[in-house]
């Protein structure tokens, strides 16, 4: 199963005007460069808890349907299904109905189910099903959890006065302790 970013958030779980005032600069000089590391940290925070904060849309692709009939969904938390489509065996898009499907939007990760047995099979082998899916916690930050947001502030801020630090090294402790209660563990 592959998952593929189709609908960016719209926005960031923090403004430039309170980044900047959380970072103490007065001048817009830096302007770009603390607008593109919100963005940095708010997908690095994404990626350590497997989580999107702020409405997004992706792509889960699958080869089959699983036996039980249960997809589990990251990045979590599950909103919607907007779409789900077969491919026949010519590769053309062929829909099924959101309908016949279950959301479980409060797991982590989130789960879509249908009845075993009772979805068309695809065509092809490899890549026969696609799910479109809304992910987040909504579309603007007042709803993203506060500590999901000071994380966001805080490897900003670590970027910000750090330059050039590899973010490989992983996330400074305090971002470390606000994120672990918001990870989704691997299933």
């Amino acid at each position: 199963m592959s998952s593929m970013l189709l609908v960016a958030p719209a926005t960031e779980p923090l403004s430039l005007v309170e980044a900047k005032r959380f970072l103490r600069v007065d001048h817009d000089d830096d302007d770009a460069l603390i607008a593109a590391l919100i963005a940095a940290a708010r997908r690095l925070v994404e990626t350590a808890t497997r989580r999107a904060l702020i409405t997004q849309t992706w792509r889960i692709v699958r080869d089959a349907w699983p036996a039980g009939g249960r997809i589990r969904v990251l990045p979590a938390p599950l909103r919607t299904l907007v779409a789900a489509r077969i491919h026949d065996a010519d590769g053309m898009p062929r829909p099924v109905p959101v309908g016949a499907f279950a959301l479980d939007t409060a797991a982590a990760p989130g789960v879509i189910a249908a009845a075993p047995g009772t979805l068309p099979a695809p065509g092809l082998r490899v890549a026969g099903i696609a799910l479109d899916v809304t992910v987040g916690y909504g579309d603007v930050a007042a709803d993203v959890p506060a500590p999901l947001v000071q994380a966001v502030r805080l490897w900003l801020a670590h970027f910000y006065e750090a330059r050039g630090v590899d973010a490989a090294a992983g996330p400074p402790p305090a971002v470390a302790a606000l994120i672990a209660p918001y990870r989704v563990l691997a299933p």
